[in-house]
């Protein structure tokens, strides 16, 4: 099972009622943060979370409002007497930026493992799931990120004895291990079917429309996008700035075929979402408006 939650959904500057764009992932155990804007500590303790799972800190690109959090959240980090390592991804220059804002966080007894993006699109496998970046459109170096987490084929025990497998390592081989005993190697597809269908979410923000958008979150169970206009009349200020109107957002979920849409990181000026939603859902009828804290949980279809 995936936990999601967006922890803010606000753009540009925190409000009263609206933090800045962060998004948290738990999984087995391990808690991926994509973003880390100016709020991101109090919204997680507001939803109940903990920090000190977070392994992994993702970056779509270095606004303030995207990572105006982060020295905060490593002195907190520290003073919980974390020491195992935490990984960050973000474009390139991601240490330089990181080390910069260290300046008022300079001692942490864990290790900072520096992974940059490099290319239109690059793919990070740990913690048993996949993180998959690809360059979107903005004014800067900005990414989107899609997490996967694959489900093996179903166990076939006839097709085990079959090939005369010793039943000890059934469970091995259903877990995936390759595994050689007795001068054979017995390898996991020898007993399992077809890959099913696994968990997949896509987030983006901060970017004009592009078709690798669309085909990163092609069939995602979650499709997190920016909708930093709903208002009539600022598709021009959403080309000039390259963000993201609701319609425009509403449109690429439908061209992925996603099975729900959540709207995020809002300008300020947006103090009603909801009131837009019914144009949105014209073109795309699983579409939400984002909240503080909104979640969900995903779990593996039922056969």
């Amino acid at each position: 099972m995936l936990d999601i939650c967006l922890l803010g959904c606000g753009g540009m500057m925190p409000l009263p009622r609206r933090w800045l764009t962060s998004l948290m992932a738990r999984y087995n155990g391990s808690s991926l943060l994509i973003d880390c804007g100016e709020g991101t500590q109090i919204a997680i303790k507001e939803k109940g979370w903990s920090f000190k799972p977070i392994d992994v800190i993702c970056f779509t690109h270095y606004h303030a409002d995207h990572i105006s959090g982060l020295p905060g959240l490593l002195l907190t980090l520290g003073n919980a007497q974390r020491t195992e390592p935490l990984v960050m991804i973000g474009p390139k220059g991601l240490e330089r930026v990181v080390t910069a804002l260290r300046c008022i966080a300079p001692e942490l007894p864990f290790e900072i493992e520096y992974r940059e993006i490099y290319g239109p699109e690059q793919v990070f496998e740990m913690n048993g799931y996949r993180i998959r970046a690809f360059r979107v459109n903005h004014n800067v170096a900005c990414y989107g990120y899609t997490v996967e987490i694959d489900r093996a084929g179903r166990f076939q025990a006839e097709r085990a004895r079959e090939q005369q497998i010793p039943l000890p390592l059934w469970s091995r081989l259903q877990k995936g291990e390759t595994v050689e005993q007795d001068g054979r190697t017995y390898t996991p597809d020898m007993v399992l079917g077809p890959p099913r269908k696994g968990i997949k979410v896509t987030y983006c923000t901060d970017t004009r429309p592009v078709k690798a958008i669309a085909a990163n979150a092609q069939d995602a169970d979650l499709f997190i996008c920016e909708g930093m206009y709903g208002e009539p009349g600022k598709e021009e200020k959403a080309v000039q700035y390259k963000h993201m109107t609701f319609r425009e957002a509403a449109s690429l979920a439908r061209e992925a075929q996603v099975k729900r849409l959540w709207l995020t990181h809002y300008s300020p000026s947006l103090v009603r979402p909801d009131d837009y939603m019914d144009q949105v859902r014209a073109i795309f009828p699983g579409a939400e408006p984002g909240k503080d804290r909104k979640s969900i949980e995903l779990d593996f279809e039922e056969e």
